[in-house]
């Protein structure tokens, strides 16, 4: 760490606590050179994560806009604000844990719909539609028998 004052690269640190809810470390450091102490702050990194959209746009991946899109598939719905919430956090952490900076959203889609088929079937069909865009009546009974096959080979 170049020392502000004198400008010499080598400093030692003397002190480090964590910050901001251990978001951040605090350290405090002595110049080897002119003996003169100063503090800096480490924090990670983050780097954006990037939505390739159908229509080959990109934009920075909004969790706010995932989460409103599972509420209003779980309108009138037993299903908690924890239950999305962590659904949310799964996706991104799953995204995070990918070495690609790029997502598409086709992705992100598959992923809240794996999420939702188990929280609750309902949900799923109805971002099954907006997200599959189902254009016709047969596309739509289509998923509901994928569904009920699924639901009844679990019951065996």
């Amino acid at each position: 760490m170049k020392c502000p004052f004198c400008g010499y690269i080598e400093s030692k640190v003397i002190d480090s606590r964590p910050t901001d809810e251990n978001a951040r470390i605090r350290r405090r450091r002595e110049c080897l050179q002119c003996g003169k102490r100063f503090t800096t702050y480490e924090i990670i990194e983050s780097l954006p994560i990037v939505v390739v959209k159908r229509d080959k746009s990109r934009e920075v991946f909004d969790r706010q806009k995932l989460f409103n899109g599972l509420l209003r598939a779980c309108e009138k719905r037993p299903v908690s604000f924890e239950a999305l919430e962590k659904v949310v956090d799964d996706i991104e952490t799953r995204i995070q844990n990918s070495l690609d900076r790029e997502v598409t959203a086709q992705q992100i889609g598959e992923y809240a719909m794996e999420a939702l088929k188990d929280i609750d079937a309902i949900a799923y069909v109805r971002f099954a539609s907006v997200y599959r865009q189902f254009t016709d009546i047969s596309s739509f009974q289509e998923t509901i028998t994928k569904l009920l096959s699924a639901a009844q080979d679990e019951k065996k």
